[in-house]
C-alpha cells in the first residue's frame, strides 16, 4: 500500500477512458454513511464545469487519473448533499483527537492507496496535524516536487490515525445526513470531554452536546467550568437541556439552575419528569454556600436492622453517583440517622452480619445551614469520605461528598 496526501491529489490530472485529459481533480469525497473511511467520489473540475466522477469509474491512479468511461457520461455537479468533501470540510477545520484528548487544527490528510478486486481505492488513514502537511501545502507547485519530498522526509510526521478522529458539524441537518456523532468521545472520562468542550467555539460546544447521550453530557457537564456551563445550558433548547440536567447529580443540578435567569430555569424544571423536578425544586431553595445548598439527595440509607446483604442489594440498585456510596447510612423509622457503615466493612463481613453492628465512631453530621468553612473542616478533622446533612430533628436530608469540597476548594484557589 501507498500513503498519499490529499493537497497532492488536488489538481491532479484526470482522463477519460480514451486517454484524453478532461480536467483536474477539485475535490474527493466520503459518504460517511455508506463508508466513513473510503473515497466514493471524485469531483472533476472541467471546461463545462464540475462534474462527478464515482470511484468505481477509475481504473487507475498512477500519475493522473484514469477513468474508465468517457466524460460525456459525468454527472453534473448539483450540490454536496449527503457528501463529506475533504478540503471543504476537513482542511483547516478543528476536529477532536479522541486518542490524545484534545482538539487539533487538520493541515493535510492521508490517503492509503490500495488495490480491491484488481480495482484502486482510497481509503483516509490519518489526518496531518503536524508541520509536515503545512509544509507541504505551503510548498506545492513553488518548489520542483523532487526537492520538496526530499524535505518532507526531514520532517518527523504528527498525525492523528482515522479512528480516533471525531469531527465536529454545526450544521443539525447536516450531522443527520452525514451520521455525524461522537461515539469516540463518549467513551472518554467526562473530566477529558469537559477539557475537550472548553477548547470549542459555542457553536460547536453545542453541536458535540447534541449528539452526546445525555447520561454522558450529564458528567461532562458537571465537569465543565460554570462559565462554559452556563453557555451551554442556554445554547440548547429546554427540552434537551432538561434530558442532561434530569442525569446530573441533584446537587450540580441545581447550582447550575441557580446561576440561570429565573426564566430559563423554570423553563428547563417545566420539561423535567415530576421526581427530578421536586428534588432539584427543592435544592434551589437553600443557599448555595451552605450544607443544605451543597449536599446531594441522592444516598444510600438503610433502616436499622439492616444487614450486609441487604446493603448489597441496595448497591446493586442503586443510580446514584459512585461517590455516594463510600458509606452507607442507617436511619430509623422516622428517618433519624442512627448510624453509618464504610463501604469497605460490607467486603470483609458476612451477608447476614447486621449493620448497626459495623458502624463507625463518631457519628458526625452538620446541619442544613452548616457554612462551607465549617463542613469543610469536618472533612479536614475526621478523614471524611462522605458527610451527612440533618435537619434540626436529626432526620438525614443529604450527604456532601468529597469532591464537592475539593471542587468548592480549587474555586477558592
Amino acid at each position: 500500500m501507498e500513503t498519499v496526501a490529499l493537497t497532492e491529489l488536488l489538481g491532479t490530472a484526470v482522463f477519460d477512458t480514451g486517454g484524453k485529459q478532461c480536467g483536474r481533480v477539485r475535490e474527493l469525497a466520503l459518504a460517511p454513511q455508506e463508508d466513513r473511511a473510503h473515497i466514493s467520489t471524485l469531483i472533476v473540475k472541467t471546461k463545462a464545469g464540475d462534474r462527478i466522477l464515482p470511484f468505481s469509474a477509475i481504473g487507475s491512479i498512477n500519475g493522473g487519473v484514469y477513468a474508465t468511461s468517457p466524460a460525456s457520461g459525468w454527472a453534473a455537479v448539483e450540490g454536496s448533499e449527503g457528501l463529506f468533501l475533504l478540503e471543504r470540510d476537513l482542511l483547516d477545520q478543528q476536529i477532536i483527537d479522541v486518542h490524545g484528548r484534545k482538539v487539533v487544527r487538520v493541515n493535510d490528510v492521508d490517503l492509503q492507496h490500495e488495490t480491491s478486486n484488481n480495482r484502486p481505492a482510497l481509503r483516509v488513514s490519518a489526518v496531518d496535524v503536524g508541520v509536515r502537511g503545512a509544509v507541504r501545502r505551503l510548498l506545492k507547485g513553488v518548489v520542483p516536487a523532487v526537492a520538496l519530498r526530499t524535505l518532507l522526509v526531514q520532517i518527523p510526521p504528527r498525525n492523528i490515525p482515522w479512528e480516533f478522529v471525531d469531527l465536529i458539524e454545526t450544521d443539525p441537518a447536516r450531522r443527520v445526513k452525514l451520521k455525524i456523532s461522537h461515539d469516540r468521545l463518549a467513551k472518554l472520562h467526562p473530566a477529558d470531554i469537559a477539557d475537550i468542550v472548553e477548547e470549542l467555539a459555542p457553536d460547536e460546544r453545542e453541536a458535540v452536546f447534541e449528539t452526546l447521550d445525555q447520561e454522558v453530557a450529564a458528567g461532562a457537564l458537571e465537569e465543565v467550568e460554570p462559565k462554559v456551563q452556563k453557555a451551554i445550558v442556554e445554547s440548547l433548547d429546554s427540552e434537551r437541556a432538561a434530558e442532561i440536567v434530569e442525569e446530573m447529580n441533584p446537587d450540580a443540578a441545581a447550582d447550575l439552575l441557580a446561576d440561570l435567569t429565573q426564566e430559563r430555569t423554570e423553563e428547563i424544571l417545566q420539561e423535567m419528569a415530576p421526581e427530578e423536578r421536586q428534588e432539584v425544586s427543592g435544592l434551589l431553595e437553600f443557599k448555595e454556600n451552605t450544607a443544605a445548598g451543597r449536599m446531594n439527595t441522592l444516598f444510600l440509607a438503610l433502616p436499622v436492622n439492616a444487614n450486609v446483604h441487604d446493603a448489597i442489594e441496595a448497591l446493586r440498585s442503586f443510580e446514584g453517583g459512585v461517590e455516594t456510596v463510600s458509606t452507607i447510612y442507617l436511619v430509623d423509622s422516622h428517618g433519624t440517622l442512627a448510624g453509618a457503615v464504610p463501604l469497605a466493612k460490607l467486603v470483609l463481613s458476612d451477608g447476614t452480619t447486621p449493620l448497626l453492628s459495623l458502624t463507625q465512631e463518631p457519628l458526625v453530621s452538620c446541619g442544613p445551614d452548616a457554612s462551607e468553612k465549617e463542613f469543610a473542616e469536618l472533612f479536614d478533622k475526621y478523614n471524611l469520605l462522605t458527610l451527612p446533612v440533618v435537619d434540626d430533628k436529626g432526620k438525614l436530608s443529604g450527604v456532601i461528598t468529597s469532591d464537592d469540597v475539593i471542587s468548592l476548594l480549587r474555586a477558592k484557589l
